[in-house]
């Protein structure tokens, strides 16, 4: 079983005395702002308002609690990472977005700073190494979204012929990741946009 796709586990016995929903956003907001390992399950009942019995019996464990919330973050806070390169007409205006929309979902005041996925399993053991690989692996199908727009706006004449796709979308990856970090340090929304900017001038050839 891959363990970036498993389901949760199917409450049994009685329904569910909370909103499963409600409790899982809590708990995202708790691993976003710890990290998986640091978030004890004592934190994670206290923040959901539940007990640990009711947490295993609506999402298993701890693990699979992490990766519902995960999931919830991709849908939720992280669902414009692919809007943005999927509705821009040009490879330019896709990353533009992407880099400016992040800056401002980075430092929203009402979530915790940064990105989740680029940071919640950064200090993990070996004994979270699966964790840490089902991260990494959402963290490469955002490079590579990244790397397929770009190949688009070469096929399309918007990029020089010879643009390294691959190492032009790792730069905006890592400017992405950098972003996120600065932000987790407190660095405000007009700071990151200026990141972005800048990051935008080091774009090959003619800028729309």
């Amino acid at each position: 079983m891959e363990i970036d796709q498993a389901k949760p586990a199917k409450p049994r016995g009685r329904p569910l005395s909370f909103d499963r929903e409600q409790a899982l956003e809590k708990a995202m907001h708790v691993f976003w702002q710890r990290g998986y390992e640091a978030a004890s399950v004592a934190e994670l009942t206290a923040a959901m308002g539940i007990t640990a019995p009711s947490l295993y019996t609506a999402f298993g464990d701890k693990e699979h609690l992490f990766l519902a919330a995960i999931e919830r973050y991709a849908n939720g806070p992280a669902a414009g990472f692919p809007l943005a390169l999927e509705e821009e007409p040009t490879a330019y205006a896709a990353i533009r977005r992407l880099l400016l929309e992040a800056a401002e979902e980075l430092t929203r005041d009402n979530q915790p700073k940064g990105c989740m996925i680029a940071m919640a399993a950064t200090n993990c053991s070996q004994a979270s190494a699966h964790i840490q690989a089902a991260l990494i692996k959402r963290r490469e199908a955002g490079m590579t979204g990244i790397r397929c727009r770009i190949e688009c706006g070469i096929n399309r004449t918007e990029l020089p012929a010879d643009t390294d796709a691959a190492a032009l979308a790792n730069f905006y990856a890592t400017v992405y990741r950098g972003m996120a970090l600065q932000a987790a340090d407190g660095a405000s929304r007009e700071t990151l946009i200026g990141v972005a900017e800048a990051a935008m001038r080091a774009w090959p050839g003619e800028v729309p």
